[in-house]
């Protein structure tokens, strides 16, 4: 069964958008901010914290890149206006990173400066390599400017190691993740390309170690054995539970989710919303061929 959906993942540029759209609609909490600020309500009632991401990460014009600073403004203005605590994912690349670094420093900043008067934290994310050194400056630059903000590695890449020690030094916000983006296998931790578990002792390494520097952690994963090894961990070490939460995608491990909430865990749900759901649904099937498998079951089923 999984050798066909990993099949069925390469055969995803083959499949009708329609049929994509359908599947998204269980990840992306809808086109409009309308939309997402109702999810995120409801996932605040039942005890959970929240991330909104506005999806689109390609611009390629500086009028493109203040349409995007533009929405950003709007949804902390709606956020404020209906009382949502949440934390807003900024992309680097969005806001014209790899147009210029002077120019995407400054437009972060204005949101960051929003999001602060307004009580709204903010992470800046991880994208493909060809950005991760400039993420990493941007982040150096804007951090003695503005505390409000963390930054997420991914623990599938090498460099990560030299990377975390200076954040976790001066006791940053971290985001752990495994990574999602294809990448040549120099830059990769062994075995990383063909196997995704092998991820999971640098992932666990990572961790720990920013925990014990005194960093606040997100452990962003649904890798059920994994997390059950970090809470191990912690038990043991007797990590405060305030010192770190999960944090989980919209849609997915929904029933682990759950237990981690029972259990008094702190939870966060990623949740995007915009126009551009092909792009980042078809990275989420990608990601877990198991999806992949049910969109092939149903495009064959003729459902």
């Amino acid at each position: 069964m999984r050798i066909l959906n990993t099949m069925a993942a390469r055969a995803i540029p083959f499949v009708p958008r329609s049929l994509i759209r359908k599947i998204s609609r269980r990840y992306i909490a809808g086109a409009t901010l309308a939309d997402a600020l109702d999810r995120i309500r409801s996932l605040h009632a039942a005890g959970y914290s929240t991330t909104l991401d506005l999806l689109g990460e390609t611009v390629s014009s500086p009028t493109e890149v203040e349409a995007v600073v533009l929405e950003h403004l709007t949804l902390i203005d709606a956020l404020h206006a209906d009382g949502l605590r949440t934390e807003l994912s900024i992309k680097p690349s969005a806001f014209g990173l790899l147009l210029d670094e002077a120019s995407c420093k400054r437009h972060v900043l204005r949101i960051l400066d929003a999001a602060t008067t307004r009580g709204i934290t903010a992470c800046l994310d991880m994208e493909d390599v060809t950005c991760t050194q400039k993420t990493l400056d941007l982040f150096a630059r804007i951090e003695t400017a503005n505390a409000n903000m963390g930054i997420a590695l991914q623990a599938y890449l090498k460099r990560t190691y030299d990377d975390i020690g200076p954040l976790q030094h001066r006791m940053n916000r971290l985001r752990i993740c495994k990574g999602i983006y294809a990448e040549a296998e120099t830059h990769l931790v062994a075995d990383a390309s063909r196997n995704r578990n092998a991820i999971n002792e640098h992932f666990v390494r990572h961790v720990s170690s920013a925990l014990r520097a005194g960093s606040f952690v997100g452990i962003a994963t649904h890798d059920e054995t994994l997390i059950e090894s970090l809470i191990t961990w912690i038990q043991r070490e007797e990590i405060e539970p305030d010192r770190f939460e999960f944090q989980m995608l919209l849609g997915v491990g929904e029933p682990l989710r759950e237990r981690l909430r029972s259990m008094g865990f702190q939870v966060r749900v990623y949740v995007p919303y915009g126009h551009d759901w092909y792009g980042y649904s078809t990275r989420r099937i990608k990601e877990n061929p198991r999806i992949a498998g049910y969109i092939l079951r149903a495009l064959l089923s003729g459902n």
